[in-house]
């Protein structure tokens, strides 16, 4: 094989895992923000709210990635599919009855 073919070979390597990497960047902020959807739709705590999310995922059968899409959104559009609607109030409300948010004294 030549130094060349080797070379864009390599190049092209590169400029894939670049796109992945982007990708994967682009994909952790999107599941972010939908967690803090989350926590202020439902009072959860961050680690709940990613289990919510990922509650969700399998209830719809829907990747995570577009459910996050799709809460993210919410707000903005004031829709949410019925079935992602009715599996976060479903997991918020789960998750509320397990782990109660315990309220500040004097409240």
């Amino acid at each position: 094989m030549s130094d060349q073919v080797e070379s864009d070979q390599t190049i092209a390597a590169l400029r894939e895992e670049v796109a992945q990497l982007q990708q994967a960047v682009l994909s952790h902020a999107i599941v972010d923000q939908a967690i803090g959807v989350v926590i202020a739709y439902g009072g959860v705590r961050p680690d709940t709210a990613w289990d919510v999310l990922k509650e969700i995922s399998q209830h719809t059968n829907t990747k995570l990635r577009e459910v996050a899409e799709l809460v993210v959104r919410w707000p903005h559009e004031g829709r949410l599919p019925e079935d992602v609607r009715t599996a976060l109030t479903a997991a918020v409300s789960r998750v509320n009855r397990r782990h109660p948010i315990e309220q500040p004294a004097g409240s």
